[in-house]
């Protein structure tokens, strides 16, 4: 024997019947702080600033550095420091 019961109800409904927490409240907080943050850290996000990030003089330098580093000749370069 097979038995079909179907429930018309909203999701706040169900959670209601089976005792669950309402979340919402929790769930609204946590996206405008992710809002705000998101908002305070646009601009470094912009394309000028990624392009001013990756063709800035020292990236070149370091990129240099780390394929140096990782073909095994970094051991027997010393650096100049002034």
């Amino acid at each position: 024997m097979k038995v079909n019961i179907e429930f018309e109800c909203t999701p706040l409904e169900a959670r209601q019947f089976l005792g669950l927490p309402d979340v919402q409240p929790m769930q609204n907080a946590v996206m405008d702080q992710l809002q705000q943050k998101m908002a305070e850290n646009i601009d470094k996000f912009s394309p000028e600033a990624i392009m001013q990030n990756w063709f800035d003089p020292k990236m070149a330098e370091r990129f240099q550095d780390m394929f140096v580093n990782m073909s095994g000749l970094g051991a027997v370069r010393t650096k100049d420091k002034k």
